[in-house]
């Protein structure tokens, strides 16, 4: 697991280690090795990840789901050094073949984008620098391929993510179920790309 340094948390969410198939997703996909994708949904406060395994079209399992939190009231530069050691060790620990982050677009809360955009960068370089396959999906790509609707609720979403990793809760917080998604999204829009 990672280590977290002073103030900060990194927050695990308990699985059910069983396996679940997506209907009608996967058709292109092969059984070779299993594939490994890391699914971010970024921010400062909150950075939500999930890390899933596929070994088949059928066959996905949700390895660790959770948050990377850091404190409101540190500097930005500690904050954001705390976000890329954390992300640093997740990549080191799971050696994802894909990561998949949702695509950041301007909010009206500026500061709120900015802290969005920072830990956004820091997520995709480590990525690249790893050697990892870097995809971005933006929120409306993710709610119509996981729920079938552009404007599905945050419930929805988790819920309908529950359900595809056969999970015995709805991922908590919001961000880390949003994680999940975003990785299963991945999955679902490019198993050509996948090598599995």
């Amino acid at each position: 697991t990672c280590g977290c340094g002073r103030g900060f948390s990194l927050i695990f969410t308990p699985l059910e280690r069983g396996w679940v198939t997506i209907k009608h997703m996967f058709a292109q996909a092969s059984a070779a090795s299993p594939h490994v994708v890391l699914g971010i949904d970024p921010g400062l406060t909150r950075c939500g990840y999930a890390i899933l395994e596929m070994t088949s079209h059928q066959n996905i399992r949700a390895m660790a789901i959770g948050v990377i939190r850091t404190p409101p009231n540190s500097p930005i530069h500690e904050r954001l050094a705390e976000i890329h050691g954390e992300m640093e060790s997740l990549l080191a620990q799971f050696k994802p073949d894909a990561v998949a982050i949702e695509q950041v677009f301007f909010q009206n809360n500026v500061r709120t984008a900015m802290g969005v955009g920072q830990a956004s960068g820091i997520v995709l370089a480590l990525a690249s620098r790893a050697g990892c396959a870097v995809a971005q999906y933006t929120p409306s790509q993710v709610k119509n391929t996981i729920v079938g609707w552009g404007s599905a609720t945050k419930d929805q979403i988790g819920h309908m993510v529950q359900q595809r990793l056969n999970l015995a809760t709805i991922p908590q917080p919001a961000d880390a179920a949003d994680a999940a998604a975003i990785a299963l999204c991945h999955i679902a829009s490019s198993p050509l790309a996948m090598k599995v």
